[in-house]
């Protein structure tokens, strides 16, 4: 085969000026390097391939000659032409292009540049990458003879430029990295902060979209409202699903040309925003404690694939993405707090005002009321309401449970029981009432124990009806007999259709009646021994002689002195109530049977 015959040049020449630019050129050499190939040295298209070794590719940067493109700007080690190059070490030349087949197959078809001859560059031994020079038929070795010479002398001037450009990079890279911890410590606005991680990984890493998911390991899911190029929306994903949320169990860092090559990855996302993905890039955010409280995503590469060094710089700074994270929730989490506590107080101000300033002034009976609320808001209630001249009806309630919902079924109960006193005519029908429509409107999810006592205090009778409440003490003042008022059924909203029988008690003077709720019977010492009922009675039968005030400050002095930090685990209402004066009975007009409101 006769190879094409050499232009007439003077080579030697040609070379000496390239030696002497090539010194001049500095960080211009790359590109002097393949525009003088094709000026001075026939060469068609000349090519420079950088190698990576974190990837195990050749990339190309840069390009002189004829113009013409590749389907892909980087050439794994052993495929094509240049990845043979590079994985062998060793040159070719006057090869016929496509024979490699494949993209260099393609290439050659298109361009018409039929023959390669490829060099690769080393220094101190090690690849720094690839000369590929193109022709478009057979080179005379007169001409190659330079093109080898030329190599030799751009690979020793390479060495130079990359070990400075890798010095730079590393600066820079440092450099960035300093920078965005400081952009990333700049704010505790959380949605502010996940858009400044999106935009400072998509500067960095070159990706078209991404998304930062937060990982809640109470729902065991991941989520997110900033996903970068796309529109704000909540996105939610469970832990082990998809591409984020094996992420985010596994540790693992996913990084793919090709999205739909994963068998966990899910279409749906592409599907319903009409986007394809291609690339995908998702690494977890860890905490310096090794937990992943997070996990980005950055979707199409701009250079088509996501590089080793790309993923090395985004976990470098990951850790400083979980602190500045952290401290966002954190701020979050306190400024929520707050607000809360603002909105509870604020119940707790509105709940007091709904319940008795104090307790109402009776001719012949002196009533005090002792109460004390651990929580921002009560779940125990007591009330003392006027259903005429001569009928008072006193209330002592407690809500199951603690917390705001108990505080609702509490305040429920109050405005429920006002409306309907005013319109039902005895206890009975009143606790049926108040069972039924608690029942239907919590179904069964909260119950509470109330004691209704209805006083006509002309006669000094008492009706009541014994909700499941704490049987309250009536101590008679005359023999210090005690008696519960236990009369009448189980607890309100448990079950449906409850009906309730009532209990009638005769009062005399100096009589004691205590209502409380259970706050003040389970306190314990530290032995763990509940106060209870026994003691109870037993202490205010010791001090039935004082005054309904002097009993209830008696009693708070008692707990407390009894009490460990356990007093403070429950509500607590003491209702003290002492008959002052007797009554005498009408023969002639028996005492009424039902309450009746005020006109």
């Amino acid at each position: 085969m006769v190879k094409t015959k050499a232009h007439s040049k003077n080579y030697v020449n040609a070379f000496a000026s390239a030696v002497a630019a090539l010194s001049r050129a500095g960080e211009d050499l790359t590109a002097r390097v393949l525009e003088m190939l094709v000026s001075d040295f026939d060469a068609a298209r000349t090519e420079l391939w950088l190698w990576d070794s974190s990837s195990g590719s050749c990339y190309l940067t840069h390009a002189a000659g004829v113009n013409a493109t590749h389907r892909l700007d980087y050439a794994a080690a052993g495929v094509g032409a240049v990845g043979k190059i590079a994985h062998n070490k060793t040159s070719v030349e006057n090869i016929v292009l496509s024979t490699f087949g494949g993209d260099d197959l393609e290439f050659a078809r298109s361009t018409g540049l039929t023959y390669i001859s490829g060099y690769p560059l080393l220094t101190a031994g090690q690849l720094a990458g690839v000369l590929a020079i193109y022709a478009t038929g057979e080179v005379p070795e007169d001409l190659l003879l330079w093109w080898r010479l030329y190599s030799e002398m751009s690979a020793a001037k390479l060495g130079n430029v990359l070990a400075t450009r890798e010095k730079d990079k590393r600066i820079n890279q440092l450099s960035l990295l300093f920078e965005a911890t400081r952009m990333l410590n700049s704010t505790l606005d959380l949605a502010e902060l996940l858009e400044l991680i999106l935009k400072i990984a998509r500067t960095e890493v070159k990706a078209e979209r991404g998304t930062v998911f937060l990982a809640d390991r109470k729902r065991e899911e991941v989520w997110s409202i900033a996903a970068s190029g796309l529109d704000h929306q909540e996105i939610r994903i469970p832990f082990g699903k998809g591409v984020a949320g094996r992420v985010a169990v596994s540790g693992e860092v996913v990084n793919t040309e090709d999205a739909y090559a994963l068998e966990f990855f899910d279409p749906s996302f592409d599907q319903r925003l009409n986007y394809r993905t291609k690339s995908l890039l998702s690494l977890p955010i860890r905490h310096h404690s090794g937990e992943i409280v997070g996990v980005l995503q950055l979707l199409n590469a701009q250079g088509g694939r996501f590089s080793n060094e790309d993923v090395g710089f985004l976990t470098k700074l990951s850790g400083h993405m979980a602190m500045a994270l952290e401290n966002a929730q954190l701020h979050r989490d306190t400024m929520e707090k707050q607000r809360m506590e603002r909105e509870l107080s604020l119940a707790r101000s509105i709940q007091h005002r709904l319940l008795p300033e104090g307790p109402p002034v009776v001719p012949g009976y002196d009533i005090a009321v002792l109460s004390d609320y651990c929580f921002d808001v009560a779940a125990d209630y007591y009330d003392f309401i006027n259903l005429g001249p001569q009928s008072l009806l006193i209330v002592c309630a407690e809500v199951e449970g603690h917390g705001v919902s108990s505080a609702l079924i509490m305040a429920n109960l109050q405005a429920t029981l006002r409306a309907l006193v005013m319109h039902l005519h005895s206890l009975e029908v009143l606790a049926f009432s108040l069972n039924e429509m608690l029942y239907t409107y919590t179904k069964s999810g909260k119950h509470l124990s109330v004691f209704l006592g209805l006083i006509d205090t002309r006669r000094n009778v008492l009706q009541y009806v014994n909700a499941g409440h704490v049987p309250p003490i009536l101590v008679r003042g005359k023999s210090g007999e005690v008696k519960l008022l236990e009369e009448g059924g189980t607890v309100i909203g448990l079950f449906p259709q409850v009906d309730y029988t009532r209990g009638t008690v005769k009062l005399e003077k100096d009589d004691l009646l205590v209502c409380t709720t259970d706050g003040i019977l389970r306190i314990s010492d530290d032995q763990k021994h509940e106060y209870g009922t026994s003691r109870l009675t037993e202490f205010v039968c010791r001090h039935r002689d004082r005054s309904a005030q002097g009993i209830a400050d008696a009693v708070l002095a008692e707990v407390s002195a009894y009490a460990t930090a356990s007093m403070n685990d429950d509500d607590k209402v003491l209702i003290v109530m002492k008959v002052t004066a007797d009554k005498e009975s009408d023969p002639a007009e028996p005492p009424p049977s039902e309450p009746r409101p005020e006109s």
